[in-house]
């Protein structure tokens, strides 16, 4: 691992030491079950957990008391859509979904509409992948429930206009869903609560841990909305199961430097992404930029396509000096082309013609240049075979 060059983190991000060292204490002398109310080991977990759920909620512009922990953004993603559905009035049954959502969404989405009698209809998104307002203000009546749209695409990088479509939705009485899992290291998300009803959040993709993730759903529609499992009725009886102390301490503690440090890294990691760029353009390889400008774009992603390649065998190439990937880690072993990048117009031989780097917070500016080097490289080797 000391000898790869890391360029996926969009996938996961590797866990901040700042993180770390406020989670060690938690898997040692300062262990408790959070909702064992009858001692003080008890009441220092909860205390802690309440503290946890007050850092998240500040990220995201939301009350403390409206924070629910999960496993991660698909848990998150799955309770705010089959749980408000399934406590929905028979007056609104229609689900609106962005054509390019992380699969999560789309599969939650598609067991209303196939099992649950929901029509479930999807909105469709530009070359760019930013979502047809006009397409969604058409679709929206009063008979729909909720519009989800998530505010940072996981293949492409597009940041959606999520005021413009909040106010869509609201126009018209529905709920908006917003899955943020990419958000918090691409865009200030810290006025998101005041646009989005229910937010989906996962803790590894801002150097938090991995098993841990959060939803924040409005305090007025707790009551509106159906657990997806049962038990001590925990978490405002939204989400039964004790609570994972360590992970909610290093998720708050991830959203803390968020917080602190966010707009000055996402200028320098939106540097090194353009700087890679350029230097792949300097190879002479012809290159092509799938998705938005860099203005309108998750500042560490660079989905790159080389037409004439297949980019498996790009990465294949590539190890172990260099991580990418070629879409999103939840699709991984799927032979099909990104549902992403098809919603965007490329066709199949161009989605599979291209791969997603993704840089982060302990990216070296020494690294993108080796890392452009080695791609170059890489291509000009599988030039020479084709050639041969």
């Amino acid at each position: 691992m000391n000898e790869t060059i890391y360029a996926d983190y969009q996938a996961t991000a590797p866990v901040d030491p700042q993180v770390l060292a406020k989670m060690v204490p938690y898997w040692g002398k300062s262990f408790g079950n959070p909702h064992s109310s009858d001692h003080v080991v008890g009441w220092h977990a909860d205390s802690a957990v309440r503290e946890a759920a007050g850092a998240v909620a500040a990220m995201i512009g939301s009350d403390d008391n409206e924070v629910i922990f999960t496993s991660g953004a698909t848990e998150a993603n799955n309770l705010a859509i089959l749980g408000l559905a399934r406590h929905a009035a028979n007056t609104r049954r229609r689900i609106l979904v962005n054509a390019i959502e992380h699969k999560c969404v789309l599969g939650a989405a598609r067991v209303l509409s196939s099992y649950e009698g929901f029509n479930v209809e999807t909105i469709s998104v530009d070359s760019e992948g930013f979502l047809d307002l006009d397409e969604l203000e058409e679709r929206l009546d009063d008979s729909v429930l909720m519009v989800s749209v998530m505010a940072v695409n996981n293949e492409v990088g597009t940041i959606q206009d999520i005021s413009s479509i909040s106010n869509l939705a609201r126009t018209y009485g529905a709920l908006f869903h917003c899955d943020a899992a990419q958000a918090p290291c691409a865009m200030d998300i810290g006025s998101l609560a005041t646009y989005a009803d229910l937010i989906s959040l996962s803790g590894h993709k801002m150097y938090g841990p991995q098993g841990i993730g959060a939803i924040r759903i409005r305090h007025d529609i707790h009551e509106h909305i159906e657990p997806l499992f049962y038990g001590g009725g925990q978490q405002d009886g939204l989400r039964s199961g004790t609570v994972p102390l360590p992970l909610c301490v290093g998720m708050a503690a991830a959203s803390e430097i968020i917080i602190a440090e966010g707009c000055d890294e996402r200028k320098r990691i939106a540097r090194q992404r353009d700087m890679f760029i350029t230097l792949l353009r300097e190879t002479g390889f012809p290159i092509v930029i799938n998705g938005p400008s860099t203005d309108h774009r998750h500042p560490g992603n660079a989905n790159i396509r080389f037409d004439g390649y297949d980019a498996r065998d790009i990465i294949a190439t590539l190890q172990p000096k260099l991580a990418a990937s070629t879409g999103a880690a939840c699709s991984s072993g799927i032979p099909e082309p990104s549902h992403v990048l098809r919603a965007l117009g490329l066709t199949a031989e161009q989605s599979e013609a291209s791969i997603r780097f993704s840089f982060g917070r302990f990216t070296t500016d020494d690294e993108v240049e080796k890392a452009a080097n080695l791609v170059g490289t890489a291509v000009s080797n599988l030039a020479i075979d084709h050639a041969s």
